[in-house]
């Protein structure tokens, strides 16, 4: 059966759409650490692992950093100088957020070519994967971001309500093709995101708002995840037609049964048009690897992240590993998509 066709008013309708991370970017998004917390008695080196993965990315493109405040913004400058990277490639936005996963609450950036290049933000609410008290600052930025960047803002919605989507729980092929999980958008129980929205109603709002035509839906994340099912930490489109698949080959293993399902279920999947689906594996961590505590611990099976893309992408992120930074790619490469990548995974 055919999908019912989309709104005259959504961003697909307007033929917009959320390009891949590979995709060509103008910038990446980062936010610049302040939220002690979610790296446990391992905060002091943070900032410096954050400017390495600015300089690594400026000779290239612009970083565009979130910061709190003036002062937040002369740390920020001062680390950024010591290791050497370029300011004039460096933009700031004073808009103060929560905590810095940008990958989650960012902006998730849209475009299109026709009839004139545009770039617009599908947004999302951001309610903290459902668990934590502290985000209404970062839901607040991707309106933030599209009045400063002036471009249009299309707000996701279900009925009368809005729609609560992370960056992470979600990755694109850039052709139709769009990956996620139940545990995330479908547990009707735990960390529950958008009560009463089955698999059909969440499917239509990613056609509409991203462009996409096929969901591709896995089963469980990451044991001890605190996103309760990114999918980013376990599988991620490494070009139109492959994955990169975490996989698991210790039996007694918490993740071993749930990866193992994953991959069966990968196996009868199929493209936009109808042709198989590639897939490449990539065996977790050894057991003597400690779990750090804290949202967001295991990260991508490839080393970067796809972050809020600026110019016509959507997520984002260098290959640099730079956990929750989003990507931004110039109106001509990937329009402020969100390349999502987080900054936090290089840090781990």
């Amino acid at each position: 059966m055919s999908p019912p066709p989309t709104r005259a008013d959504t961003p697909a309708a307007l033929g917009f759409r959320m390009p891949p991370e590979w995709e060509p970017h103008h910038a990446t998004w980062l936010g610049w650490p302040h939220h002690a917390s979610d790296w446990p008695g391992k905060f002091a080196p943070i900032p410096w692992v954050y400017g390495e993965i600015v300089r690594a990315l400026a000779p290239r493109e612009i970083a565009r950093i979130l910061v709190n405040s003036a002062q937040h913004e002369r740390q920020a400058r001062h680390v950024l100088e010591r290791v050497g990277v370029d300011l004039a490639r460096v933009e700031f936005f004073r808009f103060p957020t929560d905590r810095g996963w940008t990958r989650d609450f960012g902006p998730l950036f849209v475009r299109r070519t026709s009839p004139r290049p545009e770039l617009g933000i599908a947004r999302f609410r951001f309610n903290a994967w459902a668990k934590y008290p502290d985000w209404k600052k970062d839901d607040r930025i991707p309106e933030r971001v599209a009045t400063r960047l002036k471009v249009r803002l299309f707000r996701a919605r279900a009925g009368a309500g809005d729609v609560v989507l992370e960056g992470g729980s979600i990755d694109v092929n850039g052709r139709g093709t769009l990956l996620t999980t139940e545990e995330c958008l479908l547990d009707p129980a735990l960390q529950v995101r958008n009560p009463g929205l089955g698999r059909g109603e969440i499917e239509a709002v990613l056609r509409d708002q991203l462009g996409v035509t096929n969901v591709l839906w896995l089963g469980k994340g990451i044991a001890g995840d605190d996103t309760h099912g990114h999918v980013d930490d376990l599988c991620r489109f490494a070009n139109p037609r492959t994955v990169v698949l975490c996989r698991e080959t210790d039996p007694h293993d918490a993740n071993y049964r749930s990866l193992e399902e994953n991959r069966e279920r990968l196996q009868g999947m199929r493209l936009e048009d109808g042709s198989k689906l590639l897939r490449r594996e990539q065996s977790r961590p050894g057991a003597d690897v400690q779990r750090p505590p804290g949202p967001h611990r295991a990260r991508h099976p490839r080393g970067a992240d796809p972050g809020s893309a600026d110019r016509g992408n959507s997520r984002g992120g260098s290959g640099v590993g730079a956990g929750d930074a989003a990507l931004s790619h110039p109106t001509g490469a990937r329009g402020e998509c969100r390349r999502r990548r987080k900054a936090q995974a290089a840090s781990r």
